[in-house]
């Protein structure tokens, strides 16, 4: 005899962050701010002709296209999310997103290293007074952009199966909202190292200050992209950490109520959302209900499928 998991009330399958509306909105702001200083500073570039603030104006452009990615999965998911296509909905096409972004920013550094060493063995004269401005005015944009970008982290959650949703695992991490906030910090970065070794180099004429702090800059960059690539991929491939977390907590609240748990498997479906697959084997009556109000103080677990299997005692 097998029991499945019964469905009293209709419910559905949006799996969403709790702030993916106000996420949305707020990487929107973010694009509109950078695109109009990577405007300005490809247009003034041009006018004055200083080619490093051209060359700042594209940089800025990768950083512009990469928060695009960001903002339309965000609109992908909201306008695709009762597809019935997507059998756990759209919540995952934050961490695709992210996971792209990850790798743009991953190229983006490998550039900046690679024309840091050129610049480091093949010195070019700098004009530091106007560099530095131009860096100062980028960081601002940049400081301005990741203020809007803060999350704040007050979580909550919008599901439809009934769980109380206080939290007690951590923050829900939207790796999409991340991969903006990082190519953000990234530029930022950029912009700190720059005007660092624009300083030295006005002050004592260490021309090579400037590609040997892009040279770190990369490393550093590289490394935040490589942290997101795992962090997204790990999730679209199913492996999401916390998830081992959660199944031990199934384990333990089931466990003393069945003779044994034939399966159990834990995935992450958007963010702060898990859905489980769980089959035990007992000789009581517990329904599935029964085994799904032991769960309920997992709060991050917004769908489970239970099933039942009667202990064979004639085995």
């Amino acid at each position: 005899m097998s029991l499945t998991s019964d469905r009293p009330q209709e419910h559905n399958h949006f799996f969403l962050g709790d702030r993916h509306n106000h996420n949305e909105r707020k990487v929107w702001m973010v694009i509109v701010l950078t695109t109009i200083m990577m405007v300005i500073e490809i247009i003034g570039g041009h006018i004055y002709g200083s080619m490093a603030l051209v060359a700042d104006g594209w940089h800025m452009s990768t950083h512009a296209g990469a928060m695009l990615i960001t903002a339309l999965a965000y609109r992908y998911a909201r306008h695709h999310i009762d597809d019935p296509r997507f059998t756990f909905s759209t919540g995952k096409v934050g961490d695709l997103a992210g996971f792209a972004s990850a790798i743009i920013l991953a190229l983006i550094s490998l550039l900046i290293g690679w024309d840091s060493i050129v610049r480091l063995l093949n010195p070019t004269p700098i004009n530091f007074v106007n560099a530095i401005e131009v860096a100062s005015v980028g960081l601002v944009v940049n400081l301005v952009c990741a203020w809007l970008l803060k999350d704040d982290h007050h979580h909550g959650h919008g599901h439809s199966h009934g769980h109380d949703h206080s939290h007690h695992h951590g923050h829900h991490h939207d790796n999409n909202f991340k991969a903006a906030y990082v190519h953000i910090l990234a530029d930022a970065l950029t912009s700190i190292f720059a005007i660092a070794a624009l300083l030295l180099g006005k002050r004592y004429g260490w021309v090579w200050a400037d590609p040997l702090m892009g040279v770190v800059g990369a490393l550093v960059i590289i490394n935040w992209s490589w942290s997101l690539i795992k962090d997204s991929g790990s999730i679209l491939l199913d492996a999401a950490p916390k998830g081992i977390v959660i199944q031990q907590e199934i384990q333990e609240a089931i466990s003393p109520f069945c003779n044994y748990i034939n399966d159990l498997h834990v995935w992450q479906v958007g963010p702060g959302h898990f859905s489980a697959i769980v089959v035990v084997t007992t000789d009581n009556l517990y329904t599935p209900s029964f085994y799904k109000e032991k769960l309920r103080h997992i709060h991050e677990i917004s769908h489970i499928s239970i099933e039942i299997q009667a202990l064979d005692k004639a085995a």
